[in-house]
């Protein structure tokens, strides 16, 4: 199975101050669709601790999903440690969720979330919030797998969307 690792980034969950939901959705949709989650870590909001958590979970697992930290508060901080650990920016991805948010919410457009790559594997941000990290997770789905294919390095097809068919052997990590 394709590894995938589910980071939340929130100050109160990390104090246990309140209870982390969306972490666990985006874990259950991503085992859902075929990946085997390696846990779930939750951080607070401290740039430098996502940075490390970002780059030792890029290690090991090919998706590297976090929630929360992409709005606008001064403690939200989550797009400049993705940006800062990613050698490439996947814009579209980004654009993709945002899009598919505004149909349910304008303050969709205030998510500053980002998808790039670290070596083989794709880091992606999600919204804090439950409903809003499942909906962007769930547009973006279609292309992912496509998108760790080409990671990978392995022959893909870009004239059909489900034609990156993934062997689970090509994503093994040492």
């Amino acid at each position: 199975m394709i590894r995938a690792a589910v980071v939340t980034v929130s100050d109160t969950c990390f104090r246990g101050e309140k209870e982390d939901v969306s972490g666990p959705a985006v874990a259950e949709m991503l085992r859902a669709n075929g990946f085997r989650v390696d846990g779930l870590r939750v951080v607070p909001d401290e740039q430098t601790l996502i940075e490390e958590t970002l780059i030792a979970a890029s290690k090991v697992s090919q998706l590297v999903v976090s929630t929360g930290g992409t709005g606008l508060s001064p403690r939200d901080v989550t797009p400049e440690a993705t940006r800062n650990v990613c050698d490439k920016m996947v814009d579209g991805i980004a654009e993709i969720m945002r899009a598919e948010g505004l149909k349910q919410t304008p303050y969709a457009a205030l998510s500053r979330a980002l998808c790039g790559t670290r070596g083989k594997s794709l880091i992606l941000n999600l919204p804090g919030s439950p409903r809003g990290a499942v909906t962007s997770l769930g547009a973006v789905l279609p292309v992912v797998g496509h998108a760790l294919a080409l990671l990978a390095d392995m022959p893909v097809r870009h004239d059909a969307p489900d034609s990156a068919k993934l062997n689970d052997k090509e994503f093994e990590r040492p």
